[in-house]
């Protein structure tokens, strides 16, 4: 997809697709919105104002937006106030991803440099695959999840509804991690986890 960008969210995530949409030949960044703006520009991208700003890009040509917030519950929201309103959020893809053929990939997900998609790998919308990780054969990654940099989905795995899998975790094949769950930093997910629920360690345990 080409076309002019604009992306809603200007915090560290909005940086990173900065950079990540400055890669992309097909697309022309617009600048940025933010609920509370704080800075004029970001990277050398303006900060256009609040969402307020949003009608008028629109009838400008802008059609194309992306989500930068981290939050997923918040993320969901504000894709929807952007979809009512007739942006079109395309899924967005560095070119040193390594993605399959057979990789599908929904509506505002992100995959981010480095980045390994397996053979029919999915990744739902609005979900976030960090920075050099790695999504094996067969996994599944629900809408508005994350999967943090350099984590490791071993073939078959599954990740629920805005969960997030912290940066440098592990996952063993086929195990299912439920929604809204969280999955510490460094931890080793040897068993399905319910919905819900925040795990660390190694091997993976409930956290208190």
């Amino acid at each position: 997809m080409q076309g002019r960008l604009v992306i809603l969210g200007a915090g560290g995530h909005g940086r990173a697709l900065i950079e990540l949409a400055r890669d992309l030949p097909a697309i022309e960044l617009a600048g940025l919105v933010d609920a509370a703006p704080c800075a004029r520009e970001m990277l050398g991208l303006p900060v256009l104002g609040d969402e307020s700003a949003l009608p008028g890009l629109l009838a400008g040509g802008t059609r194309l937006a992306c989500v930068a917030i981290g939050d997923a519950v918040a993320r969901l929201a504000a894709a929807a106030r952007l979809e009512a309103m007739g942006f079109t959020l395309p899924p967005l893809l560095h070119p040193s991803a390594i993605v399959a053929r057979s990789a599908r990939i929904g509506p505002g997900a992100v995959v981010l440099p480095r980045a390994v998609l397996g053979a029919l790998a999915e990744v739902g919308r609005l979900a976030i695959v960090n920075t050099g990780a790695i999504l094996e054969h067969d996994t599944a990654v629900g809408e508005a999840a994350h999967i943090g940099p350099g984590a490791v989905l071993a073939g078959g795995v599954r990740v629920g509804p805005r969960s997030q899998v912290g940066a440098g975790a592990a996952c063993r094949p086929y195990v299912s991690i439920g929604a809204d769950a969280v999955i510490g930093t460094g931890a080793a997910v040897i068993a399905d986890i319910p919905d819900g629920v925040r795990v660390g360690g190694v091997p993976a345990k409930p956290l208190a």
